[in-house]
C-alpha cells in the first residue's frame, strides 16, 4: 500500500526529470515529465520503445485533465466525466497540440488516462505514462514481474502490491463531439458493454 510520502516522492522524482516505476490501477507503469524531452527519451530507451510511438498523459484527478484541455467540447467533457477515473485510455482531439512529446506522429491526438483513486491522487502534475515492460513483452501486474533492467533503470520504484494485470481499454473519442461516434481500439480493463451504457 502506498503512502502520502510515496506520493510526494513520486511528484519530486517527476519534477526533477526522473523516471518513476509505479502502480497504476491496472498494471505497473513508468512515468516522467511529459514536457521534458530528456526524460521522455530516457523512458522510451528503458522500454526499448520506438521514439515515434505515442504514449498517454496521466492525470491523477479528472479536474486536472479537464483544466489542461480547455478546448474539449461539452459533449466530450461530459463523456470523460462518465468514463473517468477508470481503466481507460481515451483518445481525444488535441488541436492545440498540447503535450506534443506524448503524441508521436499525430500531434492533434492525445491519449488521456485518469486512474482510479490511489494514494497518488494527491499528485498535482500530469505525467507521461507507459506500461513498465520492455516493448512487446507482457504488462506487469507486480513489481517482481517488472524486468530487472527497468527496476534498476528507474530513479524511483514504488511497490503497490499485486494489480489486476489487464491493461487499460483504449477508446477513441475523436469524433464523439460532433458525430457521437466512438470506437474501442483495444479491449482491456473496461468492457465494451459498459462503454455502450456510458456513451450510448
Amino acid at each position: 500500500m502506498l503512502t502520502a510520502a510515496d506520493a510526494q516522492a513520486f511528484e519530486r522524482c517527476v519534477a526533477d526529470g526522473g523516471v518513476a516505476l509505479f502502480p497504476a490501477d491496472t498494471v505497473y507503469g513508468l512515468a516522467c515529465d511529459p514536457e521534458s524531452s530528456a526524460a521522455v527519451q530516457r523512458l522510451y530507451e528503458l522500454k526499448g520503445r520506438p521514439a515515434d510511438k505515442p504514449a498517454a498523459v496521466m492525470f491523477f484527478a479528472l479536474d486536472g485533465a479537464l483544466e489542461a484541455l480547455p478546448e474539449l467540447g461539452p459533449r466530450t467533457r461530459a463523456a470523460l466525466g462518465r468514463l473517468l477515473p477508470g481503466g481507460i485510455t481515451v483518445l481525444v482531439p488535441n488541436p492545440q497540440r498540447r503535450f506534443a512529446l506524448a503524441c508521436g506522429p499525430e500531434p492533434e491526438t492525445l491519449g488521456v488516462r485518469v486512474p482510479v483513486s490511489t494514494a497518488l491522487r494527491t499528485v498535482s502534475r500530469p505525467v507521461l505514462q507507459s506500461s513498465a515492460n520492455r516493448a512487446g513483452l507482457a504488462d506487469p501486474a507486480s513489481i517482481d514481474a517488472v524486468v530487472p533492467e527497468l527496476r534498476r533503470g528507474a530513479d524511483l520504484v514504488l511497490d503497490g502490491g499485486q494489480l489486476p494485470g489487464v491493461s487499460s481499454t483504449v477508446l477513441d473519442l475523436r469524433e464523439y463531439e460532433g458525430a457521437g461516434r466512438w470506437l474501442v481500439l483495444r479491449e482491456g480493463a473496461v468492457p465494451a458493454r459498459w462503454l455502450c451504457e456510458a456513451l450510448g
